[in-house]
């Protein structure tokens, strides 16, 4: 399973990060207007989410589970709200996730897995989909915000809004910046498994025109270990015409789920 978890971290948390040549570091400079509402907030939390038809990266990534540490250079191509695409070890592992289906191929080991979200859903803790984590690697929240179901909570340095009440199966918060209205952090809670998903961004920057992630870093603590992961920029393109290749090789065996 923890060559799994791998994938499933390179899969869905790997695309946090895009950087592209020339791109420009986003300044926060703003501080908290106290007066601002919810409905304020997420007004301009909305206006400032990232819209394009592709995006091609290169990224960086850093992960460490306890005693184990790998670094790898990914290729990351995504087809908005349509293809997540992943190439990593110099095309030795190949990821495809679309709004129906999870798939990725090893050549390491020959092996391979075709199947639905359950995969990532377990793995999360909760039930995820294809635009829960498309949100989650464009600084955007992984749940939509509706502004007459949150309320906000005290911070010094971001808009921070929490459901009123939170959802019977995990506790959510939100942490908005007061320049670009994109996520400073987001987490995930589970009181009961001891299960925490937090996502911090570290910093933006300007991508023709979209404000995106730079620096990201994902930590995913349950009662038996913590999982880091650090992305950095390598490069990026938008709204260039690509391609996004799989197929599974003839041979390969078939990962079995436990």
């Amino acid at each position: 399973m923890k060559q799994i978890n791998f994938y499933i971290y390179s899969i869905a948390l790997g695309l946090f990060f895009l950087g592209c040549k020339g791109a420009k570091v986003v300044q926060s400079n703003e501080t908290l207007d106290p007066k601002m509402s919810v409905k304020q907030i997420v007004k301009k939390y909305n206006k400032s989410q990232s819209e394009f038809t592709t995006l091609q990266g290169r990224l960086k990534v850093e992960y460490t589970q306890g005693n184990r540490s790998e670094t790898h250079t990914v290729t990351l191509r995504i087809e908005h709200d349509k293809t997540i695409w992943v190439n990593a070890f110099l095309n030795m592992v190949r990821i495809k996730i679309t709004p129906d289906r999870v798939r990725f191929y090893n050549k390491l080991d020959n092996s391979y897995f075709d199947g639905d979200y359950a995969l990532i859903s377990d793995f999360f803790g909760t039930d995820l989909q294809f635009k829960n984590l498309q949100n989650l690697l464009l600084g955007e929240a992984i749940f939509d915000i509706k502004p007459k179901e949150f309320e906000k909570k005290l911070h010094p340095n971001s808009y921070t809004i929490a459901p009123k009440r939170q959802n019977d199966l995990f506790d959510l918060l939100y942490l908005i910046n007061p320049s670009y209205f994109k996520l400073d952090a987001q987490l995930l809670s589970q009181s009961l498994e001891q299960n925490v998903l937090k996502v911090q961004y570290r910093s933006y920057q300007n991508v023709e025109g979209l404000v995106l992630p730079e620096q990201m870093a994902i930590t995913s603590t349950n009662p038996n270990e913590q999982t880091t992961l650090n992305l950095n920029i390598k490069s990026v393109s938008l709204d260039q015409p690509l391609r996004f290749p799989f197929t599974i090789p003839k041979g390969f065996k078939a990962i079995e789920l436990k």
